[in-house]
């Protein structure tokens, strides 16, 4: 593929979709944003329906139909045979001559790095890990919550720390202030208030994603209990971070490690400070370094790098998202 391609980005996660149309050469013609790409929840066809519009829109703002490559990195693209199906709806849309799609994990590693080399952790509502090399290796995880033997995440730390509270509160565990903060949030004097809120919907099942803040401002302020689920994500992130790098064989190789996503961006300095000390003594040669580039920057430049952009287009492309 030639120099004069331009590329479709795509960086379409489970609340979100952010889209770019770059030239070769690093210019940005146009973005455009829409919502959150769902396929296990709401089919494939309507899914494909949502992103349609948005790339429509990024497309016409930039007078074109479609572009040379289409680099598109997608939530719930979990398995090889998933990303296959997504490839293929793309393709039938007519955007791009070639189409290349990948977990929407990688545009967050690709962000934060010069080339496509290193490993990057994301925890945001869940967790997931993928790491590449510029040969095409990959590592990565099915990354489907606890039935791939993940742990942790937003939704994972707020369910832990319901659980430890609603167990101090009755009795059946050890006392912890969260019994009385996460409640709090919500402006309830009781963890049996709050479950009950849960249960009968007078509090949205959504919204316990709030709760994870206040679980990292507890453990702030010393709490035995919520410290232990803090240090427990500390050390499931690092887990997954040495897997990646000895797969790849990047353990004794100076590596960047990407620590991605609302729980990691939100640089709590307990996660992120236990996380740096637990690499320099399992993976000494690990570089960690919190990325806060917007993902579509990562999905467009492997994009670049799919058509043979050099570094100067690289380079105008992250000025342009201020990176």
């Amino acid at each position: 593929m030639g120099l004069t391609a331009h590329v479709l980005a795509i960086d379409a996660g489970n609340s979100k979709t952010d889209v770019a149309i770059v030239t070769a050469d690093g210019e940005v013609l146009s973005t455009a944003r829409g919502g959150g790409f769902r396929p296990p929840a709401v089919g494939v066809d309507t899914a494909m329906r949502g992103l349609s519009e948005t790339v429509t829109r990024a497309l016409t703002t930039a007078g074109m139909t479609s572009v040379g490559h289409v680099s598109a990195c997608l939530a719930n693209a979990d398995f090889p045979v998933e990303e296959e199906q997504l490839a293929t709806a793309l393709r039938a849309h007519g955007w791009g001559t070639t189409v290349t799609v990948r977990n929407d994990t990688f545009a967050i590693l690709r962000a934060g790095v010069t080339e496509p080399r290193g490993v990057a952790v994301v925890c945001g509502a869940g967790i997931n890990c993928v790491g590449m090399r510029p040969d095409g290796r990959t590592a990565r995880f099915p990354a489907l919550g606890r039935v791939s033997g993940d742990w942790g995440g937003g939704w994972g730390l707020s369910e832990e720390a319901l659980w430890h509270a609603a167990r101090a509160e009755d009795g059946r565990g050890r006392p912890t202030a969260m019994a009385h903060t996460l409640p709090a949030h919500f402006g309830l004097p009781s963890m049996y208030a709050l479950i009950q809120s849960l249960h009968l919907g007078d509090i949205e099942q959504s919204r316990r994603h709030e709760l994870t803040p206040v679980l990292f401002a507890t453990a702030a302020d010393g709490d035995t209990v919520a410290r232990a689920i803090v240090e427990r994500q500390a050390e499931e992130v690092v887990a997954m971070a040495v897997v990646a790098l000895t797969r790849l064989e990047l353990l004794d190789e100076p590596t960047p490690v990407l620590l991605g996503g609302g729980v990691l961006a939100a640089q709590h300095p307990q996660l992120n400070g236990m996380i740096t000390d637990l690499l320099a003594d399992r993976a000494p040669k690990a570089v960690p370094q919190v990325v806060t580039a917007g993902p579509v920057l990562g999905a467009a430049l492997l994009g670049l790098d799919t058509v043979g952009a050099g570094e100067g287009a690289q380079g105008r492309l992250r000025a342009h998202f201020g990176v």
